[in-house]
C-alpha cells in the first residue's frame, strides 16, 4: 500500500492517472470491506491510498474538468457511506478487551480521508456536504466514548498502551456543518476538548523537571504536536467559526468543571486538579477571542453569556495556595493575567501581589515559577503603571536570578518579562545596585549566546532601558559596568568572529542611546571611540558595518563635542578626521551596506558640525555625488538616496554655496548639479522618514525659488505617457518590454512645482510612500518574473477630486492636524522629531510659498504653470486664488 501510494503520487503522468484511479479505487473499496481477508491495518492503509487518489484527482482537475467530475461522482458516494457505516461501530470494541489498538487506525485514517475531502475544492466537497452532519456526530462520539480509555493509560498512565496506537487528530475548516451545531452538540465537544486537554502523566514528569519543555509546549510557535495543543486550537477554531453558541457553551462547561472539581477534590480524588487546570488552559487560551466578545456585547447593550469575573473573584484566589498541585497553581496565576482587562483595579493589586510572592518564594518549583514569569509578563501589559511602579524592584530583583539558571525557550520567556518590567514608567524606580546586577547577567547571557539574533536583540533593548533610566546614578553605573566589557570585545574579536564584533557594538549603541540631554558622560568616547573606528577600518562585515555606523551616528547625536574633542592615540587623528575617514570608505566602497545609513550619519553631522565641517565639504559633496552615479540595483538606489537628503538639507541652510560648488563639480562629464537633481525628481516620492521628506518639500521650495539659470537647463523625467494600447491595461514587466514606459521631459522649475502641487494635496502623507520595484532593476537578476502586485497605468486625476482639493486643505491626513505628532515615522529619532522642521505648519508654508510666486511672479512662475497639467494647473489656480 505504501508502494502503490508512493506511486500515484510520483509515476504517473497526468494522462495515466483518470485511467488508473477509476481501476484502483474499486479494489481499494474492496479491500476496505472486506474484514474476514484483509487486517485492520491493510484496511487503513487502503483508506490512506484512496487520500492519496483525491488528492492526486484534484491536481488534474483543470486539466480534465469533466472527466474527474464524472469520477468524483461514481465514486466517492460509495466510499462515503463505507466511512459513515464503519464510524458507526461502537469505537470502544477497538480498545476493550483488545491485545491492540489497530482499529483506531483505521478510524483516523478515515478521519483523515474526511477532512481530506472537505479542504480540496469542488466537486469533492460538495459530495461530502450532504454527509458531514453524519460525519460531525461521529467525530464527537468517538471524542466522548474514547476519553475513558484516554484518561487511564495516558492522563492518570494507569494501563500501558497496547501496541501500535496513534493520537488522534482534530481540525475544522470553513465553519461548515452549521446545522450540526445545536446547544446540545456544541456543550458535548466543548466539554470533550476540556478533557482532551488535561496534562498526561507523561507531561507531568517531564514538565517538573524540564522548563524549556514546559514553556514550549504553550508557545505559539510550538513545534510538538498533542491532543492538548490539538484540544486548544480545536476550541479556537469553533470560536472563530460558531462565536454565539461557543461562547455561550463555554460558560455552562466552565461552571459544570470547576462544580465537579470540587466534588471530585473533596471524595479525595488526587487527580481532581486536572479536568480544572484544563479548563483553564482551553479558556484561557481563548482570552483574546473572549474579551473581545465580552467587549462587543458591552457595546451592543447585551449581558455576554460567558463571564469570566465570576471565575477570578470566586475560584481563582482559592488556587493561588495550592502548592501541592503546582500546574494547577501556576495555571491560576496564567489564567488571571490572560483576563487582567476584566479584573477590578483592587483584585489587579491583589493578583500581582500574590505572583510577586511566589517569584520571591524559594521553595516554589518549576512549573509555578514560570507560570509567575508568565503572568508577570501579561500583568505589565495590562496593568496600569501606577500599581505596577511600587513592585517593579521587587519584580526585577526576583526574575533576576532566572538569567543565570535558564536557557532556550524559558530563557527568551524571562528576557521577554524582564524587558516589559524595566520599561514601567521608563525604568524610574531602578536603583543603582539592582542595575549593576542586571547588567552583569545580562552581559553574561550575551557571551554565551552571541550568535543568537533573537537574544541579542532582547539583550539590547533590555540596556537600552536600563541605560535611559532617569534614576540618579543608574546611567553612569550601566556604562561604567558594561561599556569596558563591550569594548574589549570589539577589541578582541576577530574577522573570523564579527558576531560578536556586530553584537558587542550594537549593545555599545544602545547604552549611547539611552544617555541623558546632557551628553554621554565623561570617558564614554575615549573607551569606545578605539574600538569602533578600528571595527570600521578593518572589519568587512555588513552587521559590524551597519551597527558600527549607527552607533557613530548616535554619538554624533548625543554628544559631537566630546567625540570632537577627541583624539585617537594610535594615529593622532581628530575625533571629526575619524569620522570622515569611515564616511569617504562607504562612499568609495562597491558594498552598500554601509551606504543604507551613512546618509543619516551625514545628516546628523552636519546638523552638529555646522562650520566645523566646512573645510571639507566640497570634497564631501564630490564623494556623495560620485556616488550617486554608481547605482544600478535597488539596493544601491536606496542607498544613494539617502545622500539625497543632506543635499536637501544644506541647500535649505546654504543654498547658494551649495549650488556654487554643485555647478563647478564635475563627473564623467556630467555636472554635479545636474546628477543630483535627476537622482531626486526620479526618486523623491520613495524617501523615508517625516522628517526627510518635509526637508525636501523645503529645499525644492528654495531651489525654486532661487531662480538661478543653471537650475532651468536642467531637464528631469517628466509625467508618464499613457498610449492608447497601454490605457487601462495592466502593465506588467513582460508587457513594458513590448511596449516600453515612457515618459515626458521638462525643465526642473517645472518638475520642482508638480512635486511641490503633489505634497500639498497628499496633506503630508506623501512621506508614507514606497518605491515601486518595477522602476529599477531587480538584485535577483530574474527580469522576467511578473509578480501579483501589478500595477495600472494612472488615469490621472478626476476634476471632481481636483474641485475637493481646497476643502481637504482645511486638515490633515484622516482630519488630523497636519503637524499631529501620530504622522511623525518611526524612524525618526527624537532628534529629528522634535527639529523645528518636523514641528512646522508645511501646510500654510506650501500655500504661502504659491500665493508668493504668484503674487511676484517668482522664477517666471506664470510660465513654469503654462507647462503643468491642466488638472494641475485648476490646483494651482484654486490656491492662489484661496
Amino acid at each position: 500500500m505504501q508502494v502503490m501510494a508512493e506511486f500515484i503520487k510520483a509515476d504517473l503522468t497526468e494522462d495515466q492517472i483518470l485511467p488508473v484511479l477509476r481501476q484502483l479505487l474499486p479494489i481499494l473499496l474492496n479491500i476496505l470491506g472486506a474484514p474476514e481477508q484483509h487486517s485492520v491495518l491493510t484496511r487503513a492503509r487502503a483508506v490512506g491510498v484512496f487520500r492519496t487518489c483525491v488528492e492526486t484527482l484534484f491536481m488534474v482537475k483543470q486539466e480534465h474538468p469533466q472527466a474527474v467530475k464524472e469520477a468524483a461522482q461514481s465514486i466517492l458516494p460509495a466510499w462515503l457511506d463505507a466511512f459513515k457505516f464503519l464510524l458507526n461501530i461502537d469505537p470502544r470494541q477497538d480498545v476493550e478487551g483488545t491485545p491492540n489498538w489497530d482499529g483506531v487506525a483505521l478510524r483516523i485514517q478515515i478521519f483523515k480521508a474526511g477532512f481530506a475531502l472537505d479542504m480540496i475544492q469542488v466537486p469533492f466537497h460538495r459530495l461530502l456536504i450532504p454527509a458531514l452532519p453524519d460525519f460531525l456526530s461521529a467525530a464527537l462520539t468517538h471524542l466522548t466514548t474514547l476519553y475513558p480509555a484516554y484518561l487511564h493509560h495516558y492522563v492518570l498512565a494507569q494501563a500501558t498502551v497496547p501496541p501500535p496506537s496513534e493520537t488522534t487528530d482534530s481540525e475544522t475548516r470553513h465553519a461548515r456543518g452549521r446545522e450540526f451545531w445545536t446547544d446540545d452538540s456544541m456543550g458535548k465537544l466543548v466539554l470533550a476538548l476540556t478533557q482532551w486537554v488535561q496534562i498526561t502523566k507523561d507531561d507531568e514528569e517531564e514538565w517538573i523537571n524540564n522548563a524549556n519543555a514546559f514553556v514550549a509546549q504553550e508557545a505559539e510557535e510550538a513545534m510538538s504536536f498533542s491532543a492538548r495543543i490539538a484540544g486548544i486550537d480545536l476550541l479556537g477554531a469553533i470560536i472563530d467559526g460558531f462565536q454565539s453558541p461557543a461562547m455561550n457553551t463555554m460558560q455552562s462547561v466552565v461552571q459544570q468543571i470547576t462544580a465537579q472539581s470540587d466534588v471530585e477534590k473533596a471524595s479525595g480524588n488526587p487527580s481532581w486538579w486536572r479536568p480544572l487546570e484544563a479548563m483553564l488552559a482551553a479558556v484561557g487560551g481563548q482570552s483574546e477571542s473572549v474579551l473581545e466578545w465580552i467587549d462587543d456585547e458591552a457595546a451592543s447593550g447585551r449581558q455576554a453569556q460567558i463571564q469570566i469575573a465570576p471565575l477570578l473573584q470566586n475560584v481563582i484566589p482559592n488556587l493561588l495556595s495550592l502548592s501541592d498541585c503546582p500546574f494547577l497553581q501556576g495555571r491560576a496565576f496564567v489564567f488571571a493575567s490572560q483576563y487582567t482587562k476584566v479584573l477590578p483595579v483592587e483584585m489587579a493589586g491583589q493578583y500581582l501581589q500574590a505572583t510577586v510572592q511566589v517569584l520571591e518564594a524559594s521553595e516554589a518549583n518549576v512549573p509555578i515559577k514560570i507560570s509567575a514569569v508568565k503572568a508577570v509578563l501579561n500583568f505589565c501589559k495590562d496593568i496600569d503603571d501606577g500599581l505596577l511602579e511600587p513592585v517593579a524592584p521587587r519584580i526585577a530583583k526576583a526574575v533576576g536570578p532566572f538569567l543565570s539558571v535558564t536557557s532556550e525557550d524559558t530563557l527568551s520567556l524571562v528576557l521577554e518579562a524582564l524587558l516589559t518590567i524595566v520599561e514601567i514608567r521608563e525604568c524610574a524606580w531602578m536603583t543603582q545596585d539592582l542595575a549593576s546586577s542586571l547588567v552583569t547577567a545580562v552581559l553574561d547571557i550575551w557571551m554565551k549566546n552571541n550568535k543568537d539574533p533573537i537574544f541579542i536583540s532582547l539583550l539590547t533593548d533590555i540596556l537600552a532601558s536600563l541605560a535611559g533610566s532617569k534614576a540618579t546614578g543608574v546611567y553612569e553605573t550601566v556604562v561604567k559596568q558594561a561599556l569596558p566589557i563591550l569594548t574589549n570585545a570589539i577589541m578582541s574579536s576577530t574577522e573570523r568572529e564579527p558576531w560578536i564584533t556586530g553584537a558587542a557594538i550594537d549593545l555599545s549603541s544602545s547604552l549611547a542611546q539611552g544617555a541623558p540631554e546632557g551628553g554621554l558622560g565623561e570617558g564614554f568616547v575615549s573607551i569606545l571611540a578605539p574600538s569602533l573606528f578600528l571595527a570600521l577600518r578593518s572589519v568587512e562585515d555588513r552587521d559590524v558595518i551597519q551597527n558600527g555606523i549607527a552607533c557613530l551616528t548616535t554619538i554624533v547625536r548625543k554628544d559631537f563635542a566630546q567625540l570632537q574633542a577627541w583624539t585617537d592615540p594610535t594615529s593622532s587623528r581628530l575625533g571629526l578626521d575619524c569620522v570622515l575617514e569611515v564616511i569617504a570608505k562607504q562612499l568609495k566602497s562597491q558594498d552598500e551596506s554601509g551606504g543604507l545609513v551613512v546618509g543619516d550619519l551625514i545628516i546628523h553631522l552636519l546638523r552638529r558640525a555646522r562650520e566645523n565641517v566646512l573645510p571639507v565639504l566640497p570634497e564631501l559633496l564630490n564623494a556623495m555625488i560620485g556616488r550617486m552615479t554608481t547605482a544600478k540595483t535597488a539596493t544601491f538606489i536606496q542607498a544613494c538616496l539617502s545622500l539625497v537628503i543632506p543635499f536637501a538639507f544644506l541647500i535649505h541652510n546654504q543654498r547658494d554655496t551649495v549650488l556654487d560648488l554643485l555647478e563647478s563639480a564635475n563627473v564623467d562629464g556630467r555636472s554635479g548639479l545636474d546628477i543630483l537633481l535627476q537622482t531626486w525628481c526620479e526618486n523623491e516620492e520613495t524617501f523615508q522618514g517625516f522628517w526627510a521628506q518635509r526637508i525636501s518639500t523645503l529645499a525644492l521650495c528654495s531651489l525654486f525659488a532661487s531662480g538661478r539659470p543653471s537650475l532651468q537647463n536642467v531637464v528631469v523625467k517628466g509625467d508618464l505617457i499613457i498610449k492608447p494600447e497601454t490605457r487601462n491595461v495592466i502593465m506588467t514587466r513582460s508587457k513594458t518590454k513590448v511596449v516600453p514606459t515612457e515618459f515626458t521631459r521638462v525643465p526642473f522649475p517645472v518638475k520642482a512645482l508638480k512635486l511641490l502641487l503633489r505634497e500639498l494635496q497628499s496633506g503630508g502623507e506623501a512621506a508614507s510612500r514606497r518605491m515601486n520595484a518595477s522602476d529599477v532593476d531587480s538584485d535577483d537578476g530574474d527580469d522576467e518574473w511578473q509578480g501579483d502586485d501589478e500595477v495600472a497605468a494612472p488615469e490621472g486625476s478626476s476634476r471632481a477630486n481636483e474641485l475637493a482639493f481646497l476643502s481637504d486643505l482645511l486638515s490633515g491626513p484622516g482630519g488630523l492636524p497636519f503637524d499631529n505628532d501620530d504622522l511623525l515615522e518611526a524612524t525618526d529619532d527624537e532628534d529629528l522629531k522634535n527639529d523645528p522642521v518636523s514641528q512646522m505648519d508645511m501646510k500654510a508654508h506650501l500655500l504661502s510659498f504659491f500665493k508668493d510666486c504668484a503674487a511676484h511672479n517668482t522664477n517666471n512662475f506664470s510660465a513654469a504653470v503654462d507647462q503643468l497639467l491642466a488638472d494641475e494647473i485648476v490646483v494651482v489656480q484654486q490656491v492662489v486664488s484661496s
